[in-house]
C-alpha cells in the first residue's frame, strides 16, 4: 500500500530562510554535458519519490506556478534510482541512458501509475498514445510547448470533437518553433498565463481520469536529449486536483 500526493504551487509572498551552507563529505556528481540533465527529484529511504516540475529554487517553490507530487511506492522508488545511479555511478546521460527502468508500473489502492525516463524510454510515443486514446476532453499546462506531433495530435483531436484547452507561459509561447499561433489557427482554446514569473507546469489531463506530469517540457530536446522523467497516473482524485488548478490558472487568464 501506500500514497499519493498532489501539491500545487503558485506564486504568494513569503519569506525564506538563508540558504544553507553545503555540508561537507555529501559526493555530488555533475552531468558535464551541452543537453540538460533537468530532472527533479528525490528518493527517501527506498520508499517514496518527490517529483514534479519544480526546481529546487526560492522561484520554483514560492513565485512559479509549479506541480509537486509525493509517491509512496517502493516500485516508484526503485525505478527512480535506477535512474539515479546510472546517472550518479556510472555517469550515462542523455543518449548515454539505457531502457532499463525495473519497475515502469506502480500501484496504489485504486491508483495505477507509470514511469518513463527521457531520452530512453519513448515518452512522445506513450503520450502520443493516451492523446489518441482521449474520448471527452484534452487539457495542458505547458511552459514550453514546441513539438509538433503533440500539437498536431490534439488539434487533430479537436477537429474530432474532444474538447481541448490550454494554458501557456506566456514569456515561452512567441519562442521560435512555439505552437501557440497554431493552436490558435486552428480553434483551439488557449491562454497565455498572468503570472509575472513563470507558470512552469508541464501537465496534461485526459477525460477527468489520467494525468501526465514531471519534470518533461513538450520540446525536442525533452524528448531527444535531455534526462527527464515523466508520471502518468491513472486515478480520478489526482485528476480532479489537477483540473482545479487548471481551472485557476485558465480562468485567471481570460480569454
Amino acid at each position: 500500500l501506500g500514497f499519493i500526493t498532489v501539491i500545487t504551487l503558485h506564486s504568494e509572498p513569503h519569506r525564506c530562510s538563508p540558504a544553507l551552507s553545503p555540508q561537507e563529505g555529501i559526493p555530488v556528481a555533475s552531468d558535464a554535458h551541452q543537453d540538460l540533465m533537468h530532472h527533479k527529484f528525490v528518493i527517501v529511504d527506498g520508499l517514496e519519490v518527490w517529483t514534479g516540475s519544480m526546481n529546487f529554487t526560492l522561484h520554483g517553490a514560492f513565485r512559479n506556478n509549479n506541480n509537486h507530487l509525493r509517491i509512496q511506492s517502493r516500485a516508484a522508488a526503485e525505478s527512480f534510482t535506477c535512474e539515479f545511479e546510472e546517472m550518479f555511478l556510472e555517469g550515462r546521460f542523455g543518449a548515454l541512458s539505457r531502457r532499463d527502468t525495473p519497475k515502469p508500473q506502480f500501484r496504489i489502492e485504486d491508483l495505477s501509475g507509470e514511469i518513463l525516463f527521457s531520452p530512453d524510454d519513448g515518452v512522445q510515443d506513450r503520450i502520443l498514445a493516451l492523446i489518441e486514446s482521449a474520448q471527452e476532453e484534452i487539457v495542458f499546462m505547458a511552459y514550453a510547448f514546441t513539438s509538433d506531433p503533440l500539437a498536431e495530435a490534439m488539434i487533430r483531436k479537436a477537429g474530432e470533437g474532444v474538447r481541448v484547452r490550454g494554458l501557456l507561459e506566456r514569456d515561452q509561447a512567441q519562442a521560435s518553433g512555439g505552437e501557440y499561433e497554431r493552436f490558435r489557427v486552428a480553434g483551439v482554446d488557449v491562454r497565455l498565463d498572468r503570472n509575472p514569473y513563470n507558470m512552469h507546469h508541464k501537465v496534461v489531463i485526459m477525460d477527468g481520469r489520467v494525468v501526465i506530469t514531471g519534470s518533461y517540457n513538450f520540446t525536442r530536446s525533452a524528448e531527444e536529449r535531455n534526462d527527464e522523467n515523466v508520471v502518468i497516473l491513472h486515478d480520478p482524485w489526482s485528476a480532479a486536483a489537477y483540473l482545479q488548478e487548471f481551472e485557476r490558472l485558465f480562468q485567471e487568464a481570460g480569454n
